[in-house]
């Protein structure tokens, strides 16, 4: 699967059309990359398009182009707090702020790099967005996280084992890399193609690039 899924609605491979991708640069910890990871599947099932999940680290990014949380500007950060309670009630999502946010999500997002390619990934994913922002979780803590994956039916120490391992640590930081080398400076970042587009209030265009 490598992190891939395509919609129900994939008729047009079946009729030789080509199909596009839309790749999904994310971050566990980015409220507004949850409230994408939301939304996508339904923009999918309009449009055909694959979805292409990337799992990035925020951090790394933020520290390679000089960005920082918009949090960091006071006004700013209470703006988006609005802003994303307006999305989550306009598309019928379920959105609590985590009290502990920011939160490191390295070990989460090197769990994220190890799952794709394999059945596990989506449903590991899911419990990770979960235990962020509907719950919502201290899951920097390594006993919250492991009540977390356990809950979940994923082994803890079986993933945490995957996530040390150099080869997923080097895959993670040359995602990421590669991402600020395409221009990414943030999450959640798509692109369609060659074109790329920031932000969750930014899929009405992402959708209009894949149809």
């Amino acid at each position: 699967m490598d992190g891939k899924i395509l919609s129900k609605n994939d008729d047009n491979s079946k009729k030789g059309l080509p199909v596009k991708t839309i790749e999904f640069l994310f971050d566990v910890g980015s409220p507004t990359t949850y409230l994408a990871w939301r939304r996508l599947p339904a923009i999918a099932a309009r449009t055909g398009a694959a979805i292409d999940h990337v799992p990035v680290l925020l951090g790394g990014i933020f520290k390679a182009t000089g960005n920082a949380p918009p949090g960091m500007v006071a006004a700013r950060g209470r703006w988006m707090n609005i802003d994303m309670a307006r999305y989550a009630a306009r598309e019928g999502i379920t959105l609590a702020m985590n009290p502990d946010f920011p939160i490191n999500t390295i070990t989460m997002m090197r769990m994220l790099t190890a799952a794709r390619g394999t059945p596990d990934f989506m449903g590991l994913a899911e419990a990770l967005f979960v235990g962020m922002w509907q719950e919502p979780r201290n899951m920097a803590d390594p006993e919250v996280l492991a009540a977390t994956l356990a809950a979940a039916g994923f082994d803890p120490a079986g993933w945490l084992a995957r996530a040390g391992d150099p080869a997923v640590k080097a895959a993670l930081v040359a995602a990421t890399e590669s991402a600020v080398a395409r221009g990414a400076f943030g999450a959640p970042t798509f692109f369609v193609g060659d074109e790329i587009f920031f932000g969750q209030d930014r899929l009405d265009w992402v959708e209009a690039a894949a149809g």
